[in-house]
């Protein structure tokens, strides 16, 4: 996983750091881009497997993946 990445997409994780003292971190990952450039959020599948929009704030980073979903169509 690259921890540098700048602009989010598709198959990116999206990492949320806890908010109190003993609360573990959430990861998910970005299914679908949604809004405006400068305004961007997400639909997310969480690591529990629960999907949702996700606005992001600042605790939340980024990281391009190194690998992507297998596509659901198979080549012949």
């Amino acid at each position: 996983m690259d921890t540098t990445a700048q602009t989010p997409r598709v198959g990116d994780i999206v990492v949320i750091s806890g908010h109190r003292v003993g609360e573990s971190k959430r990861t998910g990952e970005i299914l679908e881009l949604l809004g405006e450039p400068d305004h961007r959020h997400f639909r997310v599948r969480w690591d529990d497997g629960h999907e949702s929009l996700f606005y992001p704030s600042s605790d939340a980073t980024f990281a391009h993946s190194t690998h992507r979903r297998a596509s659901t169509k198979e080549k012949r």
